[in-house]
């Protein structure tokens, strides 16, 4: 190889990286449809849970979930075939896309769409058709299951279908990281952006965890609350925590390049300053008890951005409301900040929302967002009374007035995946 070849190749390698800044944002959740809904309900420490039918409760065992209220796709804007063709996921996904990509307002005409990637994932896809089609294979035979079975079930098929409905033709796929899968996929879409893979991405997470096979499987698992008060039955880092809420819904974010934002006018919401992403080799379920994975992962996003433990102006945490996670979290902060850690506000949305799997972390990082740009820190609802192992400064009450140079917002999956992306206040 000649000197030219060799600093060709280097100046390639060590080519400045790219600030990737949030331009727009879309929520479908139990709060209902909207980002403005969801944070309005957050803020004001409102729960979206809801008992289950009778019926649902005596055959599951289950008391309680976070659907997204009185959803019907025909009225959310699907056509009849549409509503068959895509999975509730798929739904969820385009519906909270098109909120992201109006508001960020791109011209697609104008844009190289080679360009511009769709990042977006499901925890567990299709279960309600992976179910349906499951009783009539082995009721009906296999010559009844639908030929549109698996291209309507599998995960890939929210970033497939979204990237069909706009034209995107960058990197086009899903990150499954059970409950971290929405950090990871905006996480994966920041990097491509900050390293020149790409100029703009649409990224995110969409799951329809309420339904039958889902209740019996995280029920049987014995992560599930069995609450039957609703303001108690999700109650994050609380003592009486007895397990989570199981929910639904989407989130979508249009990240791009700064330059790519400057160059067409776009209103910048927030910039993401760093991402951890981490394994914990340890468990298939359980957290690693000291939260060494977690805070790996905090370290990493923190320390991307040019910050440092105490710079955090507060953590989104994953924060599900059962026994084991809460604490691992816990520590994991104290890990991170040490004696500062009691200061630092720490707040789920889970409280107000469930869980909503493969869509909390988008979820989270939209909330995020929105802390940060309107210097507010939402409360964690149904938190009553402290932990003595959960250690930390959980807020009940909406903080306002609150600048801050950078946030976290955790996600940790089955499997030991630890998801931290560090958002800031954007500033010139």
């Amino acid at each position: 190889m000649n000197e030219e070849m060799k600093s060709a190749g280097t100046d390639t390698k060590m080519a400045p990286v790219r600030r990737v800044v949030i331009t727009g944002m879309g929520a479908v959740s139990p709060a209902g449809l909207g980002v403005e809904t969801l944070w309005d309900t957050l803020m004001e420490g409102t729960s979206c849970i809801r008992e289950l039918e009778p019926e649902e409760q005596e055959r599951f065992g289950v008391t309680v979930a976070a659907r997204v209220p009185n959803y019907d796709p025909l009225e959310a804007g699907f056509t009849k075939k549409e509503s068959r063709r895509f999975s509730r996921f798929v739904q969820y996904a385009i519906l909270a896309s098109d909120e992201a990509m109006a508001q960020a307002n791109i011209d697609l005409e104008n844009e190289d769409l080679t360009r511009f990637a769709c990042i977006f994932g499901s925890g567990i896809g299709g279960m309600e058709i992976f179910e349906h089609e499951s009783v009539v294979l082995n009721t009906k035979g296999p010559k009844r299951v639908s030929p549109l079975f698996i291209p309507t079930m599998i995960p890939n098929m929210a970033a497939g279908n979204l990237s069909i409905r706009y034209g995107l033709k960058g990197d086009c796929f899903p990150i499954v990281t059970a409950c971290s899968t929405g950090a990871h996929c905006i996480g994966e879409a920041y990097r491509l952006i900050r390293h020149g893979y790409v100029d703009a991405a649409l990224a995110g997470g969409a799951e329809e965890g309420v339904n039958p096979i889902s209740l019996s499987g995280f029920g049987n698992l014995g992560a599930i609350t069995k609450e039957q008060d609703v303001t108690k039955a999700s109650r994050p880092f609380d003592v009486n925590r007895s397990g989570f809420v199981i929910g639904e819904g989407a989130g979508a974010v249009v990240l791009e390049s700064l330059e790519h934002a400057k160059a067409r006018g776009a209103h910048i919401i927030a910039e993401i300053t760093g991402f951890g992403s981490t394994g914990d080799a340890y468990h298939i379920t359980a957290p690693e008890p000291s939260g060494e994975g977690a805070i790996r992962a905090m370290q990493q996003a923190l320390a991307e951005g040019g910050f440092t433990a105490d710079d955090l102006g507060h953590l989104n945490a994953h924060g599900t409301s059962t026994p084991v996670n809460d604490k691992t979290e816990s520590a994991a902060l104290h890990g991170l900040a040490g004696a500062r850690a009691k200061e630092i506000p720490v707040t789920s949305i889970k409280g107000a929302v469930g869980h909503t799997l493969g869509a909390a972390g988008a979820l989270e990082a939209i909330v995020t967002a929105l802390s940060v740009a309107n210097a507010a820190v939402p409360p964690t609802a149904g938190f009553a009374e402290a932990d003595p192992e959960c250690d930390v400064r959980v807020p009940t009450e909406a903080m306002r007035d609150y600048p801050q140079k950078v946030a976290l917002s955790n996600s940790l999956g089955f499997g030991g995946h630890n998801a931290s992306l560090a958002i800031s206040p954007y500033q010139e």
